[in-house]
């Protein structure tokens, strides 16, 4: 699966913000500290296992602080480093690379943490598996596209990028609607024909409901390893099958074997530990 990051544009907007809020005043220790003209070389370490995600913002946090700043890579967003690996090197002007530090450190760290959860999540599947494990739009108001980028770093898919690229019915669209077979009827009258039909389901009676009424995928909220195996039966193929709520590592497995064909997990982005990366002053 190619690694596409977020676009230059979507990278300077989320940058620019970022670094209005860190160093739109200065920097009074740097400036006290550092000469004008220093010059240095520092590189972005693991102190523990990780996989990598965030070289393209680097390289967007000292682009827009100074050109000069050179980004050289030592390994690409989705390899598995090892405690004490380089990530990448900065050379340049010391008070710049000083000046990025933080905001660089605190993009990479959120999106290795991702891409490092999402792997334990991937690598649980069978070997040979066709079930795909995706994100969900539990992400931080913000920064969507860097954390779907480190999902897909971290070897994972993801699911629709906003309410406008796909109709996924939820509880509260069937309440708000009248019934499991009003929203979907309502959505195939009214949805682009480009688009399919999803439907959440807390029930298999509403699994039923669902199939009945052409519901293309179904999603399976909150069901237990049995529940899932029964409803993965009673689709028997007629639609897609997503398995979403309390997903954790040690249920990918079960679920994949189950039959479903997509798990959906929101903990990826909203329950990632920080990876710990570090920079490391070299000269």
């Amino acid at each position: 699966m190619a690694l596409q990051p977020p676009t230059s544009l979507v990278l300077d907007r989320i940058v620019r913000v970022a670094l209005e809020e860190d160093i739109a005043r200065g920097d009074v220790t740097t400036e006290s500290t550092v000469a004008p003209d220093a010059h240095g070389r520092a590189a972005f370490r693991a102190r523990r296992p990780l996989v990598l995600s965030g070289l393209p913002v680097i390289e967007a946090v000292f682009r827009r602080i100074d050109p000069s700043v050179q980004v050289v890579p030592r390994a690409s967003d989705g390899d598995l480093l090892g405690a004490g690996e380089v990530a990448a090197e900065l050379v340049g002007p010391a008070r710049s690379m000083l000046l990025g530090e933080r905001v660089a450190l605190n993009f990479a760290q959120r999106m290795c943490g991702i891409a490092t959860l999402t792997r334990a999540y991937v690598d649980a599947l069978p070997e040979g598996s066709r079930c795909r494990v995706t994100d969900t739009r539990k992400t931080t108001p913000g920064l969507r596209a860097l954390e779907r980028y480190a999902v897909r770093c971290g070897g994972a898919h993801n699911h629709r990028e906003d309410l406008s690229s796909a109709v996924l019915i939820k509880d509260n669209h069937i309440a708000a609607a009248g019934g499991v077979r009003a929203a979907i009827e309502a959505a195939r009258a009214h949805a682009p024909h480009t688009s399919r039909i999803e439907c959440e389901v807390d029930t298999l009676a509403q699994l039923d409901e669902a199939l009945a009424a052409g519901a293309e995928v179904v999603m399976l909220d909150n069901f237990d390893d049995e529940a899932v195996r029964r409803a993965v039966r009673q689709v028997a193929g007629r639609a897609l099958v997503e398995a979403s709520g309390n997903i954790t590592p040690e249920r990918v497995r079960v679920l994949a074997e189950a039959g479903v064909d997509v798990i959906s997990a929101g903990a990826l982005t909203h329950s990632a530990p920080a990876a710990d990366l570090g920079l490391d002053w070299l000269s």
